[in-house]
Parts: C-alpha cells; sequence; structure tokens
C-alpha cells in the first residue's frame, strides 16, 4: 500500500500536459509572470555527475529600491511565488515537467510573461518550444562574466586594463547595445592573436543574444533581468543532493526530487493530501 501511495505521489507531482494543453475555462489575468531555468550537478553511482536540469515558475512583483544602476529609488521587479521542478534527465522530458507546473500556475493566461536563462543552447529551445510567447532575458550578471572573460583574455587575467574595459563596456550592454561589445571585441581579436579564436567566440555569444540583453528597456518595462530565483533554487536542491560525500542511487534521487521540488515550493501539504487523506483527529 505505501509503495501504492508512493507512486501516487510522485504522478501527482509530475503531471505533464502537452504543449498547449491547457485547462478549459480559464480567462486571461492581469497577472505578470515569469519563468527561469538553470541546472545543478549530482553525483549518481555508476554514471558520476548528471546534471538536474531546475525550472522556476514565479509572479512578478514591483517594489521601491535602490539598484547599482539607479542612484535613485526606482521600481524594482521581484520573483515572488516562486514553485520549482527539477528533472533528472533530458531536455525534453524537464520541458515537459516545467511546460506542466506552468499550466498549474496559469501561466499560459498571464497578461505579460518574460523567461529567464543563461546562455545554454538547451534553455533557449525550450523557451522556444513551450514559452515563445514571453519575453526572452539572459542572465545580466551571466552577461557580464562573459564581459569580465573576454576582458581578461584581451589584456591579461586580473589586469588593471581588463577591469578598465570590461567597467566601461558595462553601460552600453545594460544599455542594450550587445552588438557594440561583439564589434568591440571583434576588433580586439587581431591584436590578440593567442587568445583570437576565444575572443571571437565571445563576440559570438553577444551577438547572437542581443535581442536578449535589452536589460535597461527590460528593467523599464518592469521585467526581472537576473535569474537569482532559479539560481536560488539550483543552491537549494545541491543542499540536498550534492553534499559531501553524497552519490545517489539514480532510482532512489527519481523518487525524492520531485519530493523535493514540492517541498520547496511550499505544496508538499497539499500534494499528499491530494494523494492520501487521513480522516481527520
Amino acid at each position: 500500500m505505501y509503495n501504492a501511495i508512493w507512486i501516487a505521489f510522485l504522478s501527482a507531482c509530475q503531471t505533464l500536459p502537452q504543449r498547449g494543453e491547457i485547462v478549459r475555462g480559464m480567462v486571461p489575468s492581469d497577472k505578470r509572470m515569469g519563468v527561469a531555468m538553470d541546472g545543478a550537478m549530482m553525483n549518481i553511482r555508476e554514471e558520476g555527475w548528471k546534471e538536474l536540469k531546475v525550472g522556476d515558475v514565479f509572479d512578478i512583483e514591483m517594489r521601491n529600491e535602490v539598484a547599482a544602476e539607479t542612484p535613485e529609488p526606482t521600481p524594482q521587479a521581484h520573483a515572488v511565488h516562486n514553485s520549482y521542478t527539477a528533472v533528472l534527465g533530458g531536455p525534453e522530458r524537464f520541458g515537459r515537467a516545467l511546460w506542466a507546473e506552468a499550466c498549474r500556475r496559469e501561466f499560459p493566461e498571464a497578461r505579460d510573461t518574460v523567461a529567464i536563462g543563461d546562455g545554454a543552447g538547451w534553455i533557449w529551445n525550450l523557451i522556444y518550444e513551450h514559452f515563445s510567447g514571453s519575453r526572452q532575458v539572459v542572465d545580466w550578471y551571466h552577461a557580464k562574466e562573459h564581459l569580465y572573460k573576454a576582458a581578461h583574455l584581451a589584456f591579461g587575467e586580473g589586469s588593471a586594463e581588463a577591469l578598465r574595459w570590461a567597467k566601461a563596456m558595462e553601460k552600453p550592454l545594460y544599455q542594450g547595445q550587445a552588438w557594440c561589445v561583439a564589434e568591440k571585441l571583434k576588433t580586439l581579436a587581431p591584436q590578440h592573436r593567442r587568445v583570437a579564436k576565444a575572443l571571437r567566440q565571445e563576440a559570438g555569444y553577444f551577438q547572437s543574444h542581443q535581442r536578449r540583453m535589452q536589460y535597461l528597456e527590460m528593467r523599464e518595462e518592469g521585467y526581472p533581468i537576473g535569474s537569482g530565483m532559479v539560481e536560488s533554487g539550483c543552491k537549494r536542491f545541491r543542499t540536498r543532493f550534492a553534499g559531501a560525500g553524497m552519490r545517489w542511487n539514480r532510482a532512489s534521487a527519481e523518487r525524492i526530487i520531485p519530493t523535493r521540488a514540492a517541498i520547496l515550493s511550499h505544496r508538499f501539504d497539499q500534494v499528499w493530501k491530494s494523494v492520501y487523506n487521513l480522516p481527520p483527529n
């Protein structure tokens, strides 16, 4: 009996509607929502380190605060009411699971939506498949990491010149001029032949994602530009699954991951009651 209840619980956590399968009777809402994706590593016995793909569905709430780019208090977008999905498997299965959670949260009916990720190709492929109607943003801090990486390649790791160059390019990048950063890197490549290939790769990164790097515009329109909400989720999954010396049997991990997601999403009791209703005390 216990096994049957547990299987029903996992099924309730991971109901997987097909793309476009939305609950009938929903009406458009005034909610503004977002979705973000990232990955965390965990050690699986006889397989080694594998990526646990993590997704976060959230509401967008505006709060007045001082941001690094704006010295005066201004309304800033925050991710609230976060709910998580995690899958130890390929992008296709993860995409279906995240879409299921988005449907449960009535994401398709929200007035405005945004999808956030880093530069990983699998993330943007899933966004194109399941969330193509959402605005797209490359995490601002991830973009800055690439900017500083390129500067260190060109001018030397940790050099003052590298820091000056990267700092000077932060403003145009934030203002949505990723094409300018790409052109600057293309110009630097012939001058630094030893790292020319790497500099051209970084230029390609900014060029291919430039439409997803409209940071000032997105912030002014009330969207988050960072993926801290899903990175926080990844950290909490790692705390449970990737502690010192931890190695997991795949079957056991796949049973516990949905439970961890339900706990982090503050819906464990809700799902458990839907599966196993104990009589009141």
